[in-house]
């Protein structure tokens, strides 16, 4: 296991947390005017689901390390362009989005096509 890997993907997790938190209470009422509240709440959701993957993954070595990098690559990307995006109301950000969804689809075909260690 990777510490580092593994503390990354923890901190990961606890930001998921506290930006749902964040966009439920003290940003609601600007998501909501800028029709944005989906946006936070896909980017927050996306971001907890692909940390705690990054989370298990840091238990199992380096076979997976490639896919690791993708997803948080993906976590950047994707969740970051929607949280950029609906703080900022620049729509055009959802052009980079996709992006973000091609580094989690990469990852996850990594662990299909990937030998098991």
């Amino acid at each position: 296991m990777s510490i580092s890997l593994f503390r990354i993907a923890a901190a990961l997790c606890f930001l998921a947390v506290g930006l749902g938190a964040f966009g439920a209470h003290g940003l609601k009422q600007t998501l909501e005017r800028q029709g944005m509240l989906d946006v936070w709440n896909k980017a927050v959701l996306y971001h907890f689901i692909h940390a705690i993957a990054l989370l298990i993954l840091a238990l199992y070595g380096v076979a997976n390390r490639g896919a690791w990098w993708l997803l948080f690559a993906g976590i950047f990307i994707f969740s970051g362009s929607l949280y950029v995006m609906a703080l900022t109301n620049l729509r055009w950000l959802g052009a980079i989005t996709p992006v973000g969804g091609l580094c989690f689809l990469a990852g996850w075909a990594w662990l299909v096509i990937a030998p098991r260690a």
